[in-house]
């Protein structure tokens, strides 16, 4: 996107557009889904992981990976420990934890976007911290 050069992602586990599969999914290098996955999905932080989702393809539960290209649905949260991209058939129905966002128009998500801080850890809410800075003042003034 904006003349940068397109990386090329490794791909060592393919979930055809036939595939299904029941239960939690743990993976490490590239997963491509073109199927569709009941349960939550998670590459190994060490390892990095890439997962690229298809339009075709579908996840129902919670994505936790490293790097994250997504045209296809994802029903619940998402954590893209380094970087996100949305293409223009993506959606998500659930919260989006990111360290780096990229959307194309047309990309819906249906929750809360979180930026991650460097240690990958979500930075707290705005409503939080200033919620947090009038409770600190109502007590200084004995409210």
């Amino acid at each position: 996107m904006f003349g940068r050069r397109k990386q090329t992602m490794r791909i060592d586990t393919l979930l055809g557009k036939a595939a299904s599969l029941q239960g939690d999914l743990e993976f490490a290098g590239g997963l491509h889904l073109d199927g569709r996955i009941n349960g939550n999905v998670r590459s190994s932080a060490a390892d990095g992981g890439a997962l690229s989702v298809s339009e075709s393809g579908f996840i129902e539960g919670r994505v936790e990976v490293t790097n994250i290209v997504m045209n296809g649905t994802v029903n619940g949260d998402m954590v893209a420990r380094e970087r996100l991209v949305l293409g223009e058939k993506a959606r998500v129905n659930g919260n989006v934890h990111y360290g780096v966002i990229e959307m194309a128009s047309g990309a819906v998500i249906t929750g809360k976007l979180i930026p991650l801080n460097s240690d990958g850890k979500s930075a707290p809410a705005p409503e939080t911290q200033i919620e947090s800075a009038a409770t600190v003042a109502a007590a200084k003034s004995g409210a």
